[in-house]
């Protein structure tokens, strides 16, 4: 008998026509609801495989289900769920996917803060060409500066690898510093599968004497229970004066207080944050006036183009059910990630 696929997540036609045509050993059926009680019990009740965005079933609900294949990279909030506990089920992320346009957004950061274009668009609404212009947007060039990749997974090593032609130099954390290699999905022609990209590569305990070294730090993480709050004030303290931070990772790694104190003071020459510990940022956050920071609303992993990076990643991962091999990007508890 085929496999018994689910999908919930509204892929258009072409890429509907592309899962089926994986193999005749699965069967899909494509589902597209706002809420787990909308989908069919029969669905449920056959389905070995779901591809779901936040889509889950009880337990009872889905008694032949083994593998859950997430629509996006962080699923640190659906860990708790009752379906999650289940002895024998394996759960994957989409991370990997999601990672060109990240690193492609983080990169726009990094050139936006070095080249003044807070202050820049800020003086073009005042209408004015300064008579210090020179003086005052005298840029910070990426070439020849130290760039600290703040954990160096997908997100991390597609922006090394867009880094590296620009002349940046590069140091990164790890969790395992002692493996460099990637072991999760990468699409071809992109990353650092090998970790050759970086001058060094620290463990997650030497992040504070990776800093002292930077002027660009981008913060790429997955938040855990390790990563929360990992950039306070003592790590922030330790970047050069004049450094500048990207943050593109998730809400609560960055001790934003923190870091708009250090902006304020002239500490930290800018930052620019894609997340938040709440969201959407409250209207009245002191974040949204400060002049040398970048807000955008969480937009870095958006792409015309993810739904087909999506459907790749998961045609590489249902080959590799069929033939019994490891799948790409497990979901490890140990971890967290």
């Amino acid at each position: 008998m085929p496999i018994e696929i689910l999908v919930t997540v509204p892929f258009n036609e072409s890429l509907q026509n592309q899962l089926r045509g994986i193999s005749p050993k699965v069967n899909f059926h494509f589902h597209f609801a706002q809420k787990a009680s909308d989908i069919p019990a029969e669905l449920w009740a056959t389905a070995e495989v779901l591809y779901t965005g936040n889509l889950l079933p009880t337990p009872e609900q889905a008694p032949l289900l083994k593998w859950i294949q997430f629509h996006i990279a962080g699923i640190d909030r659906f860990v708790g769920e009752p379906i999650a506990q289940r002895s024998g089920l394996t759960m994957t992320t989409l991370s990997g996917a999601a990672a060109s346009q990240v690193a492609e957004h983080a990169l726009g950061m990094l050139l936006a803060l070095g080249h003044n274009l807070p202050a820049l668009l800020a003086s073009q609404k005042k209408a004015d060409w300064p008579k210090d212009r020179f003086e005052r947007f005298t840029p910070v060039e990426l070439r020849g500066k130290m760039v600290g990749i703040v954990g160096y997974g997908s997100i991390g090593r597609q922006l090394a690898y867009l880094l590296r032609p620009l002349g940046a130099k590069i140091l990164a954390t790890k969790r395992d510093a002692m493996h460099p290699e990637r072991g999760g999905y990468t699409p071809e022609d992109s990353g650092d599968p090998g970790g050759d990209l970086v001058e060094r590569l620290y463990p997650a305990a030497a992040l504070r004497s990776m800093l002292k070294l930077c002027n660009f730090v981008a913060v790429t993480v997955p938040l855990t229970a390790e990563t929360r709050g990992m950039l306070n004030a003592k790590m922030l303290s330790a970047l050069p004066p004049g450094a500048f931070l990207v943050d593109v990772s998730r809400g609560g790694i960055v001790d934003t207080n923190a870091l708009l104190q250090m902006l304020k003071d002239g500490r930290l020459a800018g930052a620019a944050l894609d997340v938040f510990p709440e969201e959407p940022l409250p209207a009245n956050s002191p974040l949204w006036s400060q002049p040398n920071l970048i807000i955008s609303p969480h937009i870095s992993g958006h792409s015309p183009y993810y739904n087909e990076r999506a459907v790749q990643l998961f045609s590489e991962n249902i080959h590799r059910y069929l033939a019994g091999l490891t799948l790409y990007n497990i979901f490890e508890r140990s971890r967290g990630y």
